[in-house]
């Protein structure tokens, strides 16, 4: 039986396993091996260096680690070397079609995997989100989290119960919202849905057909260039949607999770992030094999440490991210704690609005009305 991602809450996806995997690291790592593994990564995901450098010291196995900003980047620069150069890299699950062309990457060979380590709900239903071609598995999951909105609470009075996408668009905002063009055209879709004055069966049908998709999509710029006032920056990437608030002067946006929480936590607490009450957008990030890869034994090796549930619980202390590590809920800090219970009230996890794996069309066609909303 598949279960939704929709039913998971981060308690029922995490606490699940954690005694039997409460023995200490040391004592269940891998027998120390040598060599090197060439990391290639979001910019955020290794960022303080601590999980390469405890991975290197249970392991011997050197990590050289490379970053990208958007899975474009990554598809792109894996393309352009021809599925070489990489050892491991962390797709958005929808995004493997975009892999799919040169056979970018290899199978996952599940003798060598911990499956047991891996959040069984989110194993399952990543098959559904496109971590499977041609009944052959080739992602493996690691994280996810959210895009809802994050706001400054000293300038904007809202309760997370009564966040709606419309605070995006309300008077008084002018260029005080951040927002990134591909986001925003899905979550206008799910909004004027909600009210009823484009229906789109809460933004599904932008992958029924590229007719529907233009069809929503024309709407979406429309509304949007009706209140273009309010926005202040666009942001591409985790580096630029922080911008946006400390030093392009926003006090609203739609952002990821980890922007959000991570202000409140290190720049000021009138920072909050919180789903909008008509769903926030919900993302899952996998693990790949490229089929170039020259280090795969150091690869499975490195993929195992990152899903056990001590390194699973420093990863997303340390970015913000639910980890899909069986167990890591135990070694979550009590800010990331009360900052999850914050973000995900009133049945916000089941109202989460899961990625779609991209149809053929949609991913040109969203970039093409992205530049439109951006000249609009």
């Amino acid at each position: 039986m598949t279960y939704p991602l929709q039913s998971l809450s981060r308690r029922a996806m995490l606490a699940t396993g954690a005694a039997a995997l409460a023995t200490p690291l040391i004592a269940r790592r891998a027998l120390a091996s040598s060599g090197e593994v060439n990391v290639f990564a979001w910019g955020d995901y290794f960022q303080n260096g601590e999980i390469p450098e405890a991975f290197t010291k249970a392991t011997g196995i050197k990590v050289n680690v490379s970053t990208y900003g958007s899975n474009e980047e990554a598809a792109s620069k894996l393309r352009a070397a021809g599925g070489k150069g990489f050892d491991i890299l962390f797709p958005s699950v929808d995004t493997r079609p975009n892999y799919d062309e040169g056979n970018l990457l290899a199978e996952i060979d599940e003798s060598r995997l911990k499956v047991d380590r891996i959040e069984p709900a989110l194993w399952r239903s990543s098959l559904e989100l496109g971590a499977a071609h041609r009944g052959k598995r080739y992602l493996v999951p690691f994280d996810w989290g959210t895009e809802g909105m994050t706001w400054d609470s000293s300038a904007v009075d809202v309760a997370p119960a009564d966040l709606s996408y419309a605070h995006l668009w309300a008077d008084g905002l002018d260029s005080k919202v951040a927002m990134r063009q591909k986001s925003v055209l899905i979550t206008l879709a799910i909004y004027l849905d909600s009210i009823g004055e484009v229906p789109s069966n809460r933004a599904m049908d932008l992958y029924k057909t590229e007719e529907d998709t233009r069809r929503i999509f024309d709407a979406c710029v429309a509304f949007a260039a009706k209140n273009k006032a309010n926005i202040g920056a666009y942001w591409n990437n985790a580096t630029e949607a922080t911008g946006a608030f400390t030093d392009a002067g926003c006090t609203i946006g739609q952002t990821w999770d980890t922007t959000g929480i991570k202000l409140h936590m290190d720049v000021d607490p009138k920072w909050r992030y919180a789903a909008p009450k008509e769903g926030a957008l919900a993302w899952m990030d996998t693990a790949a094999i490229p089929s170039g890869a020259e280090n795969v034994d150091q690869a499975y090796e490195f993929l195992n440490f990152l899903m056990s549930p001590e390194i699973g619980g420093m990863f997303a202390n340390a970015t913000g991210y639910n980890s899909a590590a069986v167990g890591a809920s135990a070694h979550l800090s009590e800010a990331n704690k009360t900052a999850f219970a914050f973000a995900y009230q009133n049945g916000a996890i089941e109202n989460l609005w899961w990625w779609p794996m991209f149809t053929p069309w949609f991913s040109a066609v969203r970039e093409e009305y992205s530049e439109k909303l951006t000249n609009a």
